[in-house]
């Protein structure tokens, strides 16, 4: 009776197989064909060409600075993430849906009014522009920053792959735990983090692969310095409108790559940890 049911309550084979199709045909024109082109256009001039673009000093320096700043964003997103996550997840306080609401502001707000916000922050102008003169501190069109633009804009992606993942588990592992007798931090290194650590590093892969790709509000915040301020985006930018076409898409190759390499690990996951993966992406 059981299976009938579910038959019964299951869409036509035709309709089925024809939304699977058109799911297909969109992926494909939208996403693995425009990609397919970059790398035809990477190539065009032969491998010595696109390895030569790719080893110019203004290349070299922009992804340096953008591994640079993935090296400084992701370790500190995942560590505010974490504890933001268990503070939501684990206590009540006043303001907690305020805070909720905060941490999906870089979701909303376009990257490129981030970045004027922080020119209204550290600018000359700006509310901390004596301040930073005194201590003779540079922000704005140097690394400092393109770290921050890209520390606001990705910030969401760990800690909110967090809280529904913790809220769902609940806490009694962890009352067991002080119970018997675990402090904070051996229950935390314990119980915690075991039971979160899939869903911690798939929001730390969402937030790799936002940080190497940010361009509206590291454009704003970074000068256009070539060779010094610059990142693989808008490395790529320059090049495009000087009309070095080769050029532009050796580096969007690159920058792809780089991209793949994170899918790739995130398809690992969720094949090896589906359950708990899953579970990360129940929302209440």
């Amino acid at each position: 009776m059981h299976d009938a049911a579910l038959r019964d309550l299951q869409e036509p084979a035709w309709l089925r197989w024809s939304l699977i199709a058109l799911a297909v045909l969109v992926m494909a024109a939208l996403v693995v064909l425009p990609l397919v082109m970059v790398l035809g256009a990477a190539f065009a001039e032969g491998f010595g060409r696109w390895l030569d673009s790719l080893t110019q000093p203004d290349a070299l320096s922009a992804l340096k600075l953008t591994l640079f700043t993935v090296a400084i964003v992701v370790p500190v997103n995942a560590g505010f993430g974490l504890f933001t996550a268990w503070a939501i997840a684990r206590f009540e306080f006043r303001g907690k849906q305020l805070l909720l609401s905060l941490i999906d502001l870089p979701f909303a707000v376009s990257p490129v009014v981030a970045g004027l916000c922080l020119v209204l922050l550290f600018g000359s102008h700006g509310w901390f522009a004596d301040l930073l003169q005194r201590f003779d501190i540079k922000i704005l069109f140097a690394r400092p920053g393109i770290v921050l633009a890209t520390l606001f804009i990705t910030f969401p992606f760990v800690v909110r792959e967090l809280i529904p993942l913790m809220q769902q588990q609940g806490a009694d592992e962890e009352l067991a735990a002080r119970s018997l007798g675990a402090g904070g931090w051996t229950m935390f290194r314990r119980v915690t983090l075991p039971n979160i650590k899939w869903g911690l590093l798939y929001g730390v892969l969402l937030c790799s692969a936002r940080a190497m790709g940010e361009f509206g509000a590291v454009s704003v915040v970074s000068g256009h310095i070539r060779g010094l301020t610059n990142t693989l985006p808008l490395h790529i930018e320059i090049l495009y409108n000087e009309f070095d076409s080769t050029g532009a898409f050796a580096a969007a190759s690159l920058l792809a790559g780089l991209a793949l390499i994170t899918l790739i690990l995130k398809f690992w996951l969720e094949s090896r940890h589906g359950d708990a993966l899953a579970k990360s992406h129940r929302r209440h």
